[in-house]
C-alpha cells in the first residue's frame, strides 16, 4: 500500500515545529533554518481577530526588524501581511524574548534598499521577484515601549 503525504499538512507540521523551537530555544535547532535569522511574528487576524503566529526570515536595519512579504514569489500577499496592514501593532519572538512592535510598509526607494539588504542575508529571496508580477512589500517592525 502506498502512502502519500499531504504537502499542506507536512508544511503545517514543519512550520509549527519551527515556531516551537524559536519559542523554546530562541532560534531554530533543526531543519533548513538552523543558523539563519528567523523570528515568530504574532499578528491579529484581519478578518478573524484571532492571534496568528508566523515564522519569518528577518534582517535588521538599525533598531528595526525587517521582514519581506514574498510568499515565495506567489501572486498574492501572505496572510500575515494583510493582518499587519489592518492591525500594525504586533509582537515578535526571538532570542527567548517577546518584543512589542509597530509595523510600517516601506515605500521606494527604502523598499528596494531593504529588500537588497535582506536578500544578501537570505539568498533564497533573490529569485522571488522574478516569480511574480507584484511588487513584493517590505515591512519594518519598530520596537515600541
Amino acid at each position: 500500500m502506498t502512502h502519500t503525504i499531504d504537502p499542506r499538512a507536512a508544511y503545517a507540521v514543519a512550520r509549527q515545529t519551527l515556531v516551537d523551537e524559536i519559542r523554546e530555544h530562541g532560534h531554530a535547532v533543526t531543519g533548513s533554518w538552523v543558523g539563519k535569522q528567523v523570528l515568530v511574528l504574532n499578528t491579529t487576524g484581519a478578518k478573524s481577530g484571532e492571534l496568528r503566529s508566523s515564522p519569518l526570515a528577518y534582517s535588521r536595519d538599525g533598531d528595526r526588524y525587517v521582514i519581506v512579504a514574498s510568499k515565495g514569489g506567489a501572486p498574492s500577499h501572505p496572510d500575515w501581511f494583510r493582518n499587519l496592514v489592518a492591525n500594525p501593532e504586533a509582537t515578535i519572538e526571538l532570542d527567548r524574548r517577546r518584543i512589542k512592535v509597530r509595523a510600517s510598509v516601506a515605500d521606494e526607494p527604502e523598499r528596494a534598499r531593504l529588500y537588497a539588504q535582506h536578500e544578501a542575508l537570505h539568498t533564497m529571496f533573490r529569485d522571488y521577484p522574478s516569480k511574480t508580477t507584484r511588487v513584493i512589500p517590505v515591512v519594518t517592525l519598530a520596537p515600541v515601549d
